[in-house]
């Protein structure tokens, strides 16, 4: 069983970014597989909509966010072996070249350790803040999963499509995964999720312990995933999963630890990307999380 956790980015950990080296080194010291960052580039104060895509409110511990691609770049340079995940980054809202160049030189950086995940975002601001229709963001996730494509595996370099287009162009950075980093894409629905059957190389659930843990649900999920793979012509294995599990404020790590245990065990989910910033208020506390859930697992 895998256990990554989430950078410093968000609430009052946000505030403590310049010990992100610090916090990285000693979650992979403890025997963490992995380390992660969401992204957030602003939180509506009159949100149309709100968290997730629904109602119309966003938790106050996502006002403060710091930049992904920034402490993916610090966590490459301060650690040697977890691989350096997203869960997620709203790619529709980055140029494509834009975005290419920050990643690969993450993937660089760290000799091959990204692992991007990218989800198509829920908050109209953040697209009218970009100067970019919100309606149209799944049409601009398939060409931009196209540009990344072309821009990780061809020079020159050119892609032309109806939301985007990146003029021919020397290309000669790659990432130092080949043929390319894997796309790994958030789902709920059936229609993201056949885009995940299409396109993603892995797909990014998510739980929040303990109140809403929904094993059936995600077995049910990932039933239909397979479903809509076959139907796409390709395998189910070759689509990995991992699950982000957000903690509720005052869990207790035992049962964060006993989740985590309880859905390998029935789902055979065997990646875990943990985020503390609900429940932990400092660098300091997010670590200890980390260090007390490996140890419990390890133990169970």
């Amino acid at each position: 069983m895998k256990l990554g956790f989430a950078l410093p980015q968000f609430h009052r950990q946000a505030f403590e970014v310049a010990r992100t080296a610090e916090f990285a080194a000693a979650v992979e010291e403890a025997g963490a597989a992995s380390l992660w960052v969401g992204d957030r580039n602003l939180a509506a104060v009159n949100p149309v909509v709100g968290y997730g895509g629904r109602g119309t409110t966003i938790p106050e511990e996502l006002n403060p966010a710091a930049d992904p691609f920034v402490l993916l770049g610090i966590a490459a340079s301060a650690t040697r072996r977890v691989l350096l995940g997203s869960h997620v980054i709203v790619a529709p809202l980055y140029p494509p070249v834009q975005l290419a160049r920050s990643l690969t030189t993450v993937d660089l950086i760290s000799g091959g350790r990204l692992l991007p995940g990218f989800g198509i975002g829920w908050s109209p601001e953040e697209f009218q803040a970009a100067g970019l229709d919100f309606a149209h963001r799944g049409a601009r996730m398939d060409e931009l999963l196209d540009a990344l494509d072309v821009l990780w595996t061809e020079d020159p370099a050119r892609y032309e499509g109806a939301q985007l287009s990146v003029p021919a162009h020397h290309s000669p950075l790659k990432p130092a995964r080949r043929p390319r980093p894997p796309f790994y894409l958030g789902a709920l629905s059936e229609r993201a999720l056949r885009r995940v059957a299409r396109r993603g190389d892995g797909w990014l659930p998510l739980c929040v312990v303990p109140s809403y843990v929904d094993i059936d649900g995600l077995l049910a999920q990932r039933a239909l995933l397979d479903r809509l793979t076959r139907e796409a012509g390709r395998d189910p294995e070759a689509i990995d999963t991992v699950l982000r599990v957000n903690i509720d404020a005052g869990t207790a790590t035992s049962l964060v630890a006993d989740t985590v245990r309880r859905v390998y065990e029935r789902t055979g989910i065997d990646h875990f990307m943990i985020d503390s910033m609900y429940d932990a208020d400092s660098v300091d506390a997010a670590l200890a999380l980390a260090q007390d859930v490996l140890k419990r697992v390890d133990r169970g």
